[in-house]
This record gives C-alpha cells, structure tokens and sequence, in this order.
C-alpha cells in the first residue's frame, strides 16, 4: 500500500517510525542501526524530510534527534495513514464499538516505538467484557494481517500498576 504512495523504502520506515507515535525521537545512528543502512544514507533522507517540514530536530549534545513535526499541515493525514497501514484504527474502532466502557486504549512495546514485529501488545483500561475480545480477535488479525496480545485492566489495578506498565514503551492511542 505504502510502496504505491512513496518510492523511497526508507522515507516508508521513517514515516512509520516517526509519525506512528510522534512523541518518540530518534538520532541517526539508531535509525541506521534499526534499518540496516549506513549513517551517510539515511541522513539525506532525513535533511529532505526535515527541510519540507515532516521532521523537526534537536542537537542534544553530539547527536541530532528527529520526530515528527506535529505541526506540520499534512500531520494528520500522514499519521492517518500510517495508523490504517499498522491497522490501529481497526483494532480502536471494534474495541469502542463492541466490548463495553473503555477508559484509555495504549499499545506497548515495538509498535508503541514503531516498530512492525508482527505483534501489536494493547493495554485496554475500562470495564470490558473479555470474552468478546477473544472473539472477536481471530477475525481482526486476519484483517489486519498481524498478531494482537491483549491485556485488560479496571482503571483501579490500572491506576495501582500505572508507573510499572508505563514504563514501558507505550504509545496512549485513546
């Protein structure tokens, strides 16, 4: 899908990198690492990108960081697609619609510091009925083409476990 819209692969990882969860920063040479490619290659992509406004940056210290501008006019669009591409959306849509009072929704671990490893990890908070998750979850994997690990909890045990859970990598959807 993406392949269609932008030819360069690695402008693709940058934008699911990045603008999948914007609160997260980057230098260079862990994005080289994390995509296989040499520091030189990955940084014209990342002038480009910052120079049209996609990318703000940060010099903290040596290193340069970047994350996605979010007040760049096309943010929301960009983070849309990216959220359709991982199938966010579709997971948030059948949690809110189908499973009862849900109070925040976070996804955990590599897709919350964008990363696609095939797992998404989903924290739902609220009053849900568990049996229809597991229902429903066979058929919003196919759709989705990826695995979903889901882990509910009632806003109290989430409110008596909210510094251990967040220190993880987490990314707060709703």
């Amino acid at each position: 899908m993406l392949t269609e819209l932008f030819t360069s692969r690695t402008r693709i990882n940058l934008f699911l990198k990045l603008f999948l969860n914007p609160g997260i920063s980057c230098y260079l040479r862990e994005l080289a690492r994390e995509f296989n490619l040499t520091p030189n290659a990955l940084k014209e992509e990342l002038d480009n990108l910052s120079q049209a406004g996609y990318l703000g940056k940060e010099q903290r210290g040596q290193s340069i960081f970047y994350k996605a501008n979010t007040n760049h006019p096309f943010f929301p669009e960009i983070n849309s697609i990216v959220k359709k591409y991982y199938g966010i959306d579709k997971i948030v849509e059948q949690i809110l619609n189908d499973l009862g009072k849900v109070e925040a929704i976070y996804a955990l671990d590599d897709y919350a510091e964008g990363r696609d490893s095939g797992l998404i990890d989903v924290l739902i908070v609220g009053d849900v009925d568990m049996d229809k998750i597991q229902a429903l979850r066979p058929n919003l994997e196919k759709e989705i083409k990826r695995k979903i690990r889901v882990m509910v909890m009632g806003a109290q045990e989430f409110a008596e476990n909210r510094d251990m859970l967040l220190k993880r990598p987490n990314w707060r959807i709703l």
